[in-house]
């Protein structure tokens, strides 16, 4: 049986390496709850964020990598048992002149400006906590928006705070990662991440779902996931809030 899944370049969750493999964390994962339920041919297809809904959707391929779980999504496609928790962050010029924390501080600067991919929850968020619309600017693609915070277009691109820790750490000393000050209602109730599918795919969910059961939060899991940055800080909340999730 051949499973096709779609990504998108987000490191560490996703991205084509130098030799044009398909890597990451969630494309790992991926990999492994795949081989484990039996599928022997798994393809990769990279795609935009706002191509991966739709597509899985119309039936172009079979699963999305993980992306936040939402009411508005879950009326679309049918998420799996959720695989991470993270909050978000920011993506700036070093220095962080504007001193940019979070959503609010930067909604109290009305001459900032934050890059935000188009259809990211991110988008939502900046605006319950006050960014007004003029101050956003929205990109298509990742490196549209970090080409834009070090050309000082913009003041901030917002993302997961893991995320933006990885780039940060691959540019270099021209930008650095801020991770959002703690939210009063602590680590367990942070964003979840999941895959998703067609409706009626059910027999791949109610499969990868059974083997997602028995492997998350595994040693193995967690050893896996280590490599790309992320810690059980990033998988507890997922583990222990799964339940919570309608499937």
């Amino acid at each position: 049986m051949n499973v096709t899944i779609a990504y998108i370049e987000e490191p560490p969750f996703g991205w084509t390496d130098y030799d044009g493999v398909p890597k990451g964390a969630d494309l790992e994962l991926a990999n492994t709850v795949l081989r484990a339920i039996g599928i022997t041919q798994i393809e990769h297809r990279l795609t935009t964020f706002s191509e991966l809904l739709p597509g899985v959707e119309a039936g172009r391929w079979d699963m999305n990598v993980p992306l936040f779980v939402t009411p508005e999504r879950a009326g679309l496609v049918a998420f799996s048992l959720p695989v991470w928790a993270i909050s978000d962050g920011f993506l700036i010029r070093a220095g962080n002149l504007k001193g940019l924390r979070s959503y609010a501080s930067l909604a109290e600067r009305p001459d900032a400006r934050l890059g935000i991919i188009a259809g990211q929850v991110q988008h939502q968020s900046a605006k319950e906590a006050g960014v007004a619309d003029e101050q956003i600017v929205i990109f298509e693609e990742q490196a549209e928006a970090i080409e834009a915070v070090r050309s000082e277009a913009i003041d901030a691109y917002a993302s997961t705070a893991l995320g933006n820790r990885i780039l940060a750490e691959r540019i270099g000393d021209s930008v650095v990662a801020v991770d959002h000050e703690a939210r009063e209602y602590g680590d367990y109730h942070v964003p979840v991440g999941a895959f998703s599918f067609n409706k009626s795919n059910t027999s791949l969910i109610n499969a990868v779902n059974g083997q997602l059961r028995s492997y998350l939060g595994s040693q193995m899991h967690r050893a896996t996931m280590a490599k790309y940055g992320l810690t059980n800080r990033e998988i507890d909340p997922a583990v222990v809030r799964r339940a919570d999730v309608e499937l």
